[in-house]
């Protein structure tokens, strides 16, 4: 397995538009359905992903403890298709109900949206605050498949925190890594 670390988009970008079909629901979405009160998670993830399967536990978890918080969370699979069929929107479906997603996960046909936001590999993590800006961009935690560190979702939780009650990061925000997004 590749690694591929995130490109680390500018803090305070505002959040591209896109408007995308959802794999749980078969309807589409844009960014402004979907967001939270008090911020939106977006992250890049696909099926096969080795990264992606090691922290979806810690995602589900993330997910159910701040949506209840205004934090709107959102998956998007950008991977090509015809190359790695097993990232199709049909297979999303069954991985959204086999790992217990009841969050949006939207298919990026086009690869449009990962481009706009300089999307490098999956898992990849974007917090934006209530006023679409991003405030954080990074990894989940240090742990990656086969290090012996367990899932904590330490740094993403500390960034959503300090969102949630206006405080300021003062940590370094690392790059995630995963593997590389499966461009046309």
């Amino acid at each position: 397995m590749a690694k591929t670390p995130s490109n680390m988009l500018p803090l305070g970008t505002i959040t591209p538009n896109f408007k995308l079909k959802d794999s749980n629901s078969n309807y589409e979405y844009s960014f402004e359905d979907l967001k939270g009160s008090k911020g939106t998670l977006v992250i890049f993830i696909c099926n096969h992903c080795p990264f992606v399967l090691h922290v979806i536990p810690e995602i589900i978890m993330i997910a159910n403890d701040y949506r209840v918080q205004g934090i709107g969370v959102i998956a998007i699979s950008s991977n090509d298709i015809e190359k790695y069929p097993q990232d199709a929107p049909e297979l999303m479906t069954e991985f959204a109900f086999q790992h217990k997603i009841d969050f949006p996960y939207l298919f990026d046909e086009t690869q449009e949206v990962a481009k706009a936001f300089d999307a490098a590999c999956t898992p990849d993590f974007y917090l934006f605050d209530a006023s679409d800006r991003l405030f954080y961009r990074g990894q989940l935690d240090d742990s990656r498949p086969n290090n012996g560190i367990p899932l904590s979702g330490s740094d993403l939780r500390s960034a959503i925190d300090a969102l949630i009650y206006n405080r300021t990061l003062k940590d370094l925000q690392k790059p995630s890594i995963g593997c590389n997004i499966k461009w046309k």
